[in-house]
């Protein structure tokens, strides 16, 4: 088993380090684009007001379309960008940097006015409603992003198929080529001497 080069790891590394930073705005589109959440207010605790109402479920959705949107991306530029031969290196990057950019947004968008929402809490009497800052409460969606970025990557070489590495995309000059099912080399044989003929 290979060793991983020096140009591997720097391509893994940069691909997980760009896409975990776009895990910052994913965060604050998250929470400003997430229905407020009522909660009411019980013994100093902050409860659902509505457990089984629409508005955790659309805050948990709007995280898993920023997720699938932003999955698709990553994996199309991606692909866009590399080239054979670094197609490992860019999958455990997407696979990384994936799941790192789901974290920050999760964690970057839940303490967008958490602080505000605590202290109105502790301040609160029993029974006020207060609106909650964005809760992923469906944490498997965490790994909504780097699928659908690995997935569009491996979609689109399916699709395209880049040549493997090494394949000529033309045939030059001493290059090989078909001649019924075998290779011949045009100029492999010495030019001003008949190859046919036996020396003497």
């Amino acid at each position: 088993m290979r060793r991983p080069t020096v140009r591997t790891l720097r391509t893994w590394a940069v691909t997980t380090l760009i896409i975990a930073l776009l895990g910052v705005p994913a965060g604050l589109l998250w929470a400003e684009i997430s229905p407020k959440v009522t909660h009411v207010v019980v013994q100093g605790r902050a409860l659902l007001a509505e457990p089984e109402g629409q508005a955790p479920i659309a805050v948990d959705g709007r995280f898993a379309l920023i997720a699938l949107v932003a999955g698709l991306a990553c994996g199309a530029a991606a692909y866009a960008a590399g080239g054979r031969g670094n197609d490992v290196a860019l999958l455990f990057g997407l696979a990384a940097g994936g799941l790192a950019a789901s974290l920050v947004a999760w964690r970057l968008g839940q303490h967008i006015g958490l602080d505000a929402f605590q202290r109105a809490v502790r301040r609160a009497p029993d029974g006020r409603t207060l609106a909650g800052p964005a809760e992923l409460r469906a944490t498997g969606l965490l790994v909504a992003w780097p699928l659908f970025a690995v997935g569009a990557y491996g979609v689109l070489e399916a699709l395209v198929k880049r040549l493997p590495a090494g394949d000529p995309r033309g045939h030059g000059a001493g290059e090989p080529d078909k001649v019924g099912g075998g290779e011949l080399d045009l100029q492999s044989a010495p030019t001003g001497r008949d190859v046919d003929r036996r020396e003497g």
